[in-house]
């Protein structure tokens, strides 16, 4: 065997050996979301964007392309989807009761012929009746792809214990709380903006916003905000909130407000409940529609 040829195996087998040690780091919970997430990115690279998404989807998944559809008439309508995408997720939660996920990263896509583009995908997950992650609501918002992305995060649920509801009015009345949480918050906004994310901001958000890079941070976010020189109002429309209770999402619309004109968008938030009981944002995402 020529040098050359043993020096492709000798590659070939570091990388298998690099990927399985890091799939191995992993925990198990947090693990298995982000496993099905990038099996799905896996697919699309060797099959299609098209049987990617069809295999991590049921008949309540929800798209916003950027208005909201349901997503498997969407795809068995067979849409103009872009010929290459490629993800990696670089934030990931999973709920104690492990019926709620969040996975966001990068995305790049691209049409044959056309210029690479380039983006923040965000995806709200449930479980399958079979245990399976399927998409509650996938969200996407382009950027310019100038920066590296941030180190994957995520967080691994503890073992510790929760109320197990049974009563559906006791479940309502929860996901009520997260829906007051989110209306007070654009309460807010509409007298003052930074006052409005400066309290419901958790420290270590994720913040995504057409054209720009992922902003970390509260007070990077607060920055941005500040001079952009923008106003943001928003009004939820559903929200849903994690069986073990500690996480939750919220879906409306929002008006940007710039120097010379008003933009339309939608907004998917992602709270966690703090060891203080207070309700804040760990991830946001805006998108115009």
């Amino acid at each position: 065997m020529e040098y050359s040829t043993i020096l492709k195996h000798v590659s070939l087998a570091c990388g298998l050996l690099v990927s399985q040690v890091t799939f191995a780091q992993l925990p198990e919970k947090v693990g298995g979301l982000i496993m099905a997430d990038r099996a799905a990115a896996t697919l699309s690279k060797t099959q299609s964007p098209h049987a990617a998404l069809l295999s991590i989807i049921d008949k309540t998944s929800t798209f916003y392309v950027p208005s909201a559809v349901n997503a498997y008439n969407y795809l068995n309508n067979r849409p103009n989807l872009a010929d290459v995408m490629t993800w990696e997720p670089n934030f990931a939660i999973v709920s104690k009761s492990l019926d709620f996920g969040v996975t966001s990263g990068s995305m790049q896509f691209q049409k044959v012929g056309a210029v690479k583009r380039n983006g923040q995908y965000l995806i709200v997950w449930k479980r399958g009746k079979k245990g399976e992650w399927k998409v509650d609501l996938r969200a996407e918002v382009e950027n310019y792809g100038k920066h590296k992305p941030k180190e994957l995060y995520f967080h691994e649920p503890d073992n510790s214990n929760y109320l197990k509801h049974r009563s559906e009015a006791r479940l309502k009345q929860r996901e009520d709380i997260v829906m007051s949480t989110d209306k007070l918050m654009g309460t807010v906004t509409k007298s003052d903006t930074e006052a409005a994310y400066r309290e419901f901001l958790a420290d270590e958000v994720r913040f995504y916003y057409p054209w720009q890079a992922e902003i970390e941070g509260k007070n990077n976010v607060l920055n941005f905000i500040k001079k952009q020189r923008i106003d943001i109002v928003t009004e939820p429309v559903t929200v849903g909130r994690a069986y073990s209770g500690e996480f939750a999402y919220s879906q409306g619309m929002a008006t940007v407000y710039t120097k010379d004109k008003a933009l339309k968008f939608n907004y998917i938030r992602i709270w966690e409940l703090k060891e203080d009981y207070q309700w804040r944002i760990i991830l946001e995402m805006l998108f115009e529609r």
